[in-house]
């Protein structure tokens, strides 16, 4: 009988769960300013940055090609990913509950898990567009222009983005979540929320391990691929200047790839895994707010087209507030 009503009672607490506490970065409060400061300033120059970008590729004729509209597609991925996270963080720093409800916790979860898939499958995309570039130029205009690839293949990338994760968050919502309701991150992540359930889900754990560990082997072996196939042709080039021109093409690219696959890889292949609740949560700092920021300063300084586009915009912003 007492056994019964304990189960009652563990399924009415289930049923009434209405909001989670996203610790973040427990520290003084003049330290929860310094973060809101420093955070602001990087988001602000993300968004503003990214929006530029954006601006520009649609504004320039010059830049209307494959590699710049994904380029501008990728920089509009950027606000949505950073915005899934940073402004709840935001508001956390200057918050004393630090609560985040039922809903919003796995709106979260979903939003910021499929536009970080979005943002693998799109360095995909982008590295098939070198690959044809380099390795069959002379396909490479009627390909990715005359039958559309480009902008199909930017639909394809946004649709099963957002296909990927809704079964597995489905099934976490399912689990019967127990006292304290505290996740110790700034952001609704699967790890910390498997931790908080009452009963152990080893399948759930498993499958979103081998979903994570699917979508990032699978995109990195890709690149991986076409970049292997990209070097093999440029090694091939006559000329040192032909081969440097090929290799200036690639390297924002690269660098943006090495950047997120180096810290990506070292949280999602295991959600539970043992790294320490410190190094998670700064790693995922690190992917979701700093690297979004570093991949418009790669893009911008390293691309003289882009450059030139983004001074055209300057110049007509300060002619129109003239007038």
């Amino acid at each position: 009988m007492s056994s019964r009503l304990m189960n009652v009672s563990s399924r009415e607490t289930t049923q009434y769960v209405s909001h989670f506490i996203l610790m973040g970065f427990p520290s003084r409060p003049e330290m929860q300013l310094l973060y809101f400061g420093l955070f602001s300033v990087a988001y602000a120059l993300t968004l503003m940055g990214n929006t530029a970008i954006v601006c520009a590729v649609r504004w320039d004729q010059r830049l209307h090609t494959p590699m710049y509209i994904l380029l501008g597609n990728f920089s509009l991925l950027e606000i949505c990913y950073v915005t899934t996270t940073v402004p709840n963080m935001l508001a956390n720093f200057l918050s004393t509950s630090k609560s985040i409800s039922f809903v919003s916790c796995f709106a979260q979860f979903y939003f910021f898990f499929s536009l970080g898939c979005d943002e693998g499958f799109y360095l995909c995309i982008m590295a098939f567009d070198r690959y044809l570039a380099i390795c069959r130029p002379l396909h490479y205009p009627r390909i990715m222009t005359k039958h559309h690839l480009c902008m199909n293949l930017v639909v394809l990338c946004w649709v099963t983005a957002f296909l990927c994760y809704p079964v597995p968050i489905y099934f976490i919502t399912q689990l019967p979540f127990c006292g304290p309701n505290t996740i110790d991150h700034f952001v609704c992540d699967p790890g910390p929320l498997l931790v908080l359930s009452c009963t152990p889900a080893p399948g759930i754990e498993l499958s979103c391990s081998l979903l994570s560990s699917l979508i990032i082997f699978i995109t990195f072996f890709f690149i991986f691929w076409s970049y292997t196939l990209v070097l093999r042709t440029v090694l091939r080039v006559p000329s040192a200047a032909g081969r440097r021109k090929a290799f200036s093409t690639c390297g924002s690219h690269l660098a943006v790839v090495s950047l997120f696959y180096g810290t990506i890889m070292m949280m999602y292949i295991s959600p539970t895994s043992g790294n320490p609740t410190g190094i998670q949560k700064i790693v995922t700092l690190v992917y979701s707010s700093v690297t979004p920021l570093v991949n418009l300063l790669i893009y911008s300084l390293r691309n003289k087209d882009m450059k030139t586009a983004l001074r055209k915009i300057q110049m007509c912003t300060k002619i129109s507030q003239s007038k």
